[in-house]
Formats: C-alpha cells, structure tokens, sequence
C-alpha cells in the first residue's frame, strides 16, 4: 500500500511537473535583443532638472531646423539654469525663456514653422491604425499621422505629408502669434491634447521621464505662469556628456512582433476608444562606458 501511494504521488507529481512545462512553453518569449532599437546618442536630449532627468529623442527628419536649434543651443549651455517658467496641469510644462516671464528668446533669429514634414517609403513608419484617408502611427517614438501610401504614386516628390501627433511627452516649439516665430522656447506634453496638431511643431518626444515632467510645478492660474518654478540644471547631447555619465537607450521597434502585441492588447483594453496616445513604447537604460 505504501508503494502504490508512493506511485501516485510520483505520477501527479510528474504531470503537474509536464503541465507546468508546458505552460511555460506556451508563454510567449520576452522581445529579444533584435526587437529593441538603439537610440542615437546624438539624438538624445537629456534634460536634468530639480525633480529629476528627462530624455527626449529628437526627431531630425521631421523638423530638422528645429532640432538643429536645440542641438545648438544645449551645446552652448544655453538652457542651463532656465525654469519652467509656465507649467498648466493635464496640458504641457514650458522652458526655454533667459527671462523666465515668457517673453524672453535666444539671439538667433527665429525660426520657420515646420508643422508638417513630407514621408517617403524609406521612412520607418509603422502604423496602427487607418481612419478614412489617412494612417496614423509611429516613426521611431514619435506619433505620427500622414497620408496613405497610396498617394506616393502621385507626387512629384514621392512622398506625402506627415504631421506629428500632440500626445504624452510629445515635445513642440513655443511661438507667438505668427507660425514663424519659434525661438529658443518648448514645452513637454503632460497629457494627450490633439488641438495643437499642425499647429506648432513637433521636433522629439519624451522617452524616460514622463514622470518627471508630470512632477514639475504646475501654476493654479489660467496663464500657467509658476511662482519660484523648478529649473533644468543641464541640458546637453547624450554624445556631448562623458562616456561614464552618457545613457544608452533602445526602444522597442515599432516594427517588430513584440509590438504588434502590445498594439492588440491595447485595442482590447480601449475597444472603439483606441488612440496611438494609448500606446507606450517599452524602454531599457543603460550608462554607456
């Protein structure tokens, strides 16, 4: 009688020991290293500030002179020191302004709008979803919607346009009230708001520190302005900072498995309400060096 017992318990051993074998061979594998795409360090922004750091991607093919002046002026120290000078809750935090009062610019001369940029096929655009007449997703971080592929036949150029989408993180040029008027001033997206849509341009998005940016001190007043405001203490290129200090970041590529995943679990979770604002895009930091 022992023995027997001694076989079934040896045999329910065994199957819960295949079951769970086989459950963990029914799980899908974590995004492998060729899911992930690296980040250029010339192209990451990061921003250090009194509630901690911001790193942004900078999207040179969509507005290219527009994240040349950002280049620019962090190499030059320019945004140093500079507060947050306007910070509206579930809207943006805004910098970028010597004066701290809104009025204030660099010495270079402003710049022309970039609210649109033009997509060809050699574009990495991944999209998630195709309202009528058009298709809205990712190029790299950015959230982006552009005109149907279709349409590149009929171009002289190839290409159609695109435009960036104001989602979480998003990062777009201040300006007054002409379209041409962007200076040295931007502001980070707290949460989604598609009124700015080719409205103001859109040169990078927020890829670690959303929470950070979320943090800043916000103003009670409708104008935004902050009283004794938080301030970004460095801004530089990650490929300006020391190799110890520089992070290394990848993104999960749009473009692979992993994400097509992550795109289906968040049309379920959203049903009719889905919206590309709806997608974060996993990340992984590393101190190069």
């Amino acid at each position: 009688m022992i023995f027997r017992k001694t076989l079934i318990a040896a045999g329910l051993a065994a199957l819960l020991t295949g079951a769970a074998q086989a459950q963990e061979a029914a799980a899908p594998p974590p995004p492998g290293p060729t899911e992930w795409r690296a980040v250029a360090p010339d192209n990451l922004l990061v921003i250090d500030t009194t509630k901690g750091r911001i790193l942004v991607e900078l999207a040179p093919e969509i507005a290219p002179a527009h994240v040349e002046r950002i280049k620019l002026l962090a190499s030059r120290g320019f945004y140093d020191n500079l507060a947050w000078h306007r910070v509206i809750d579930w809207f943006m935090a805004q910098t970028g302004d010597p004066l701290g009062t809104g009025d204030g610019q660099s010495w270079y001369p402003d710049l022309k709008a970039e609210f649109t940029f033009r997509r060809g096929p050699d574009m990495a655009f991944t999209p998630v979803a195709a309202p009528a007449g058009a298709l809205v997703g990712f190029y790299h971080s950015i959230p982006v919607q552009t005109q149907p592929d279709a349409l590149m036949a009929g171009t002289s150029d190839r290409k159609v346009h695109g435009w960036g989408l104001y989602c979480p993180g998003v990062a777009g040029m201040a300006r007054d009230e002409g379209n041409d008027t962007a200076n040295s001033q931007f502001f980070l997206m707290r949460q989604p708001y598609p009124a700015l849509d080719k409205r103001y341009t859109v040169w990078g998005r927020v890829v670690v520190g959303l929470e950070v940016v979320r943090a800043l001190k916000a103003s009670p007043e409708p104008s935004g302005i902050v009283t004794d405001p938080d301030r970004m203490t460095r801004v530089r290129l990650a490929s300006d900072l020391p190799a110890a200090e520089r992070p290394a970041v990848q993104m999960l590529n749009p473009a692979s498995p992993a994400f097509r995943a992550l795109l289906d679990e968040a049309r379920q979770a959203k049903g009719a309400d889905f919206s590309v604002c709806d997608i974060d895009l996993p990340v992984r930091v590393a101190t190069a060096g």
